[in-house]
C-alpha cells in the first residue's frame, strides 16, 4: 500500500496539526479589511474564484526569484492581500527584503504582504502527528507508529515538493476545503494571492501536473489491489486510516472502500482543473534576451507547462543597467500570444525602495501580472477535430524530433513524450483508431488518426 499513500502524498499532506510546534502550522495571518485597491485584477473579478497560485520558471540564474518579489510587492501594493512562500537557501530574498527569511512569517506594507521560508524539515513533522492520531483511533499499527519521532525523521528526495505542495494547498486552498483543518486553518478568506518561488522549474511542473499524473497511477493501481488477495485484505484498513488522518470527518457517515476511491478521483480531478484555471493559476517565464540559451530555455519550459497541463499566462525578464528592450522586442514574435515585458533593474547592494520600483515598472508589465497580456487566447493543451480526425498538441519549444508518439489500450489512448513528461491522452469514442501522421503547425503537433 505504500505506493498509494506516496501516489496521494501532496494532497494529503495539506492540513497542519494542532500539536506541531512548526512555526508556519502555528501562525494565522490577520483577518483584516482589504486595503483600497489602486486597480481591479482580472482574476478577482468574482469573489467566488478564492485564492490564486503564482510561479516562476526559468533557466538559473534568470531572475525568478527577483520576478517573484517585485510581484509579491506590486500585488500588495494594489490592496491584495499576499503572501511570498521562499523555498530556497539562497539569501537572494533575504537582501531584497532587507530581512533574513525563516519559517516564522514576516509582515511587510502594512500586514498587506507576508513573507516566510518554507523548512521541509519542519513541515516534515505534521503529518506524522496526525497519522499518529489516526491510528490510536483505529489502531492499525497497533501502537507501532507511537515510537517515531517526528524530530528525527530526515529528508529524502522528493520530500521538498511534496510537502510544498502541501503547504501551499493550505494558503491557497485549490482542494477546495475536502481535508481536515486542524487548529488554524488556511484558506482563501485569509490571502487573495499567493506567490511561490520554489525549487527546480523541472520539479514545478512535476508539482503542479502530479494529479493529472495521480489520477492515472490511482485507477490503475485500484484495479489492481482490487484483484489480489494481499489488497483485499490490507486495503480497507489503510484506506481507512487515511481517511481519519486527512479526510474531513464531518461531512457525513463513515464511507465504504470504493467511496475512497471515488472521493481520491474527485479529489485530483479538481486539481487537475484548478492548475489549467487563469482565474486561480498562473506560471510565468522568466527569460534574458542577451541569451539565445535563456530564450530557447523559457520556450522549451512553455511547452513542458502545456504538456504538464499547467498554465503560463506570460513572459518576463529583469531588464540590465543598459536598455534591453530594443532585443526583447527582437524575440517577442517567439513568444506569441504571450507578451513579454522586463522588469527594473535591481541593485543588490542593499533593499531597493520597492514603492519606487513599483512606479518604475512599465504599463505593459503591470498588464503581464494582472494577467491581460494575450492579444488572442493561449491554445489548449489538447484539442481535438472529430470532422477532420485530430488531435492537435500545443507544444511551443519543441520540434517533431522532440516528441514520441505511441498507442495503448486497442488506440484508445495516446501516450506523448515530450520534455521528460509522459501524458497519456484519451481518445474521444469516435476518433479511436490507429496514428497515420503528424506534423508540427505554429507551435502545435498535429496528430491524424484514422480508423481501424
Amino acid at each position: 500500500m505504500a505506493p498509494f499513500v506516496l501516489l496521494l502524498q501532496p494532497l494529503l499532506l495539506s492540513s497542519p496539526s494542532s500539536s506541531s510546534q512548526s512555526a508556519f502550522s502555528q501562525w494565522s495571518p490577520p483577518r483584516r479589511p482589504c486595503l483600497l485597491r489602486k486597480r481591479t485584477l482580472q482574476w478577482r473579478a468574482s469573489s467566488e474564484k478564492g485564492t490564486k497560485l503564482i510561479t516562476f520558471v526559468g533557466k538559473g540564474g534568470s531572475g525568478k526569484t527577483v520576478s517573484a518579489i517585485l510581484a509579491a510587492q506590486y500585488y500588495a501594493s494594489n490592496g491584495l492581500r499576499t503572501c511570498l512562500l521562499i523555498q530556497s537557501q539562497d539569501p537572494t530574498a533575504d537582501v531584497l527584503l532587507g530581512v533574513k527569511l525563516n519559517s516564522t512569517p514576516s509582515s511587510f506594507r502594512e500586514g498587506a504582504l507576508t513573507a516566510l521560508r518554507l523548512e521541509t524539515t519542519k513541515m516534515l513533522i505534521e503529518p506524522l502527528v496526525q497519522i499518529r492520531k489516526a491510528d490510536a483511533r483505529l489502531n492499525f499499527s497497533q501502537g507501532a507508529l507511537d515510537e517515531v519521532v517526528g524530530e528525527e525523521l530526515s529528508v529524502l528526495p522528493g520530500m521538498d515538493s511534496l510537502l510544498a505542495l502541501g503547504a501551499l494547498e493550505r494558503v491557497a486552498d485549490f482542494v477546495g476545503g475536502l481535508f481536515k483543518r486542524v487548529g488554524k486553518t488556511y484558506d482563501d478568506k485569509d490571502y487573495d494571492v499567493v506567490v511561490y518561488d520554489g525549487v527546480s522549474s523541472e520539479e514545478i511542473f512535476r508539482m503542479f501536473g502530479s494529479a493529472e499524473r495521480a489520477r492515472w497511477y490511482l485507477s490503475r493501481f485500484r484495479s489492481i489491489a482490487e484483484k489480489t488477495d494481499a489488497g483485499r485484505v490490507t486495503l480497507p484498513s489503510v484506506l481507512k486510516l487515511i481517511e481519519g488522518a486527512f479526510l474531513d470527518e464531518g461531512k457525513g457517515t463513515p464511507r465504504s472502500t470504493n467511496e475512497i476511491w471515488e472521493a481520491g478521483d474527485r479529489i485530483l480531478s479538481r486539481v487537475v482543473k484548478t492548475f489549467q484555471d487563469p482565474q486561480r493559476f498562473s506560471c510565468f517565464l522568466v527569460t534574458n534576451p542577451c541569451s539565445q540559451i535563456a530564450v530557447d530555455t523559457a520556450l522549451r519550459y512553455w511547452g513542458c507547462a502545456a504538456q504538464a497541463g499547467v498554465y503560463v499566462a506570460g513572459a518576463l525578464y529583469p531588464k540590465l543597467a543598459t536598455d534591453t528592450a530594443p532585443l526583447a522586442s527582437t524575440i517577442e514574435e517567439g513568444f506569441s500570444p504571450l507578451r513579454i515585458s522586463g522588469i527594473p533593474f535591481l541593485s543588490f547592494e542593499s533593499p531597493p525602495d520597492w514603492d519606487e520600483v513599483i512606479r518604475r515598472m512599465s504599463q505593459q508589465t503591470k498588464d503581464v501580472l494582472d494577467g491581460r497580456s494575450q492579444a488572442k487566447p493561449i491554445p489548449p493543451p489538447v484539442t481535438f477535430d472529430q470532422s477532420a480526425r485530430t488531435v492537435t498538441l500545443f507544444l511551443p519549444g519543441f520540434n517533431k524530433s522532440d516528441v514520441k508518439l505511441s498507442q495503448w489500450r486497442g488506440g484508445s489512448e495516446l501516450l506523448v513524450e515530450a520534455g521528460d513528461q509522459r501524458r497519456s491522452v484519451v481518445l474521444p469514442t469516435t476518433m479511436r483508431g490507429k496514428v497515420s501522421g503528424a506534423k508540427f503547425q505554429e507551435n502545435c503537433l498535429v496528430v491524424t488518426v484514422k480508423p481501424r
